[in-house]
């Protein structure tokens, strides 16, 4: 009888780190669902797209009905407002709570009790999560996914499920060169150019794997240099 294929879900499917998961993971041989706000569309017959705003808890409980047996969660969906003190805007902080924490306190909530030995939880965070000037907020929701994952690799750990963070720092994703960042100076890393989407999708994916089974709680930063 054939092994069947794990079940990732992975956010931010349309383009960067979301984009260049789904792409390894499915030359791995997993099978893929892949959310975005806008239809994505990966030329294999193991993936599956869903269009949804993960920042509206309504359309979360949608895009829930619609998953069965999903063996891990990435949540690389994401955006970055930036903006200094005496300037910060609340609505843009709410919009990316609701996306970057919200959303996964939501998915993970609901995926994790199902989640069978060998289930796997990676949030996507950022270096700018340990502070950063003019994106407070940002770095805000991003120390917000630390703590959350860490605390559910506690309570995960006993059932043989990991809970972690991949932190890049600026990585060359259509996020960084987005017209809205134009007075925002990009901080290339000390190794001289950008992270790389699939450096990225290369440390998730063997946090997915069974090499990985003891490492939880973790935050794996990748940052080219920018945090020596």
């Amino acid at each position: 009888m054939p092994v069947k294929a794990r079940h990732a879900l992975v956010t931010g499917a349309s383009s960067g780190i979301g984009a260049a998961l789904i792409g390894r993971l499915l030359a791995e041989g997993w099978r893929v669902t892949g959310v975005a706000r806008r239809s994505t569309a990966h030329a294999h017959a193991a993936y599956s797209g869903v269009v949804c705003d993960l920042s509206d808890e309504t359309a979360r409980e949608g895009l829930l009905t619609k998953l069965e047996g999903v063996d891990a969660f990435i949540h690389a969906a994401g955006f970055l407002a930036t903006g200094a003190l005496g300037a910060l805007e609340s609505s843009a902080h709410a919009s990316m709570w609701a996306l970057h924490v919200a959303a996964a306190e939501h998915l993970a909530d609901a995926l994790a009790p199902k989640m069978t030995l060998g289930g796997r939880i990676v949030l996507i965070g950022s270096r700018t999560a340990s502070g950063s000037a003019g994106r407070s907020q940002y770095a805000a929701t991003k120390a917000a996914l630390v703590a959350m994952a860490r605390s559910w690799a506690i309570e995960l750990a006993p059932r043989g499920i990991t809970a972690n963070v991949v932190a890049p720092a600026a990585t060359d994703t259509p996020m960084l060169h987005d017209p809205i960042r134009a007075d925002v100076a990009v901080r290339v890393p000390p190794i001289g150019r950008l992270i790389q989407p699939f450096e990225v999708a290369a440390a998730v994916a063997f946090l997915l794997s069974p090499d990985a089974g003891a490492i939880t709680g973790q935050v794996l930063t990748i940052c080219g240099g920018s945090s020596l």
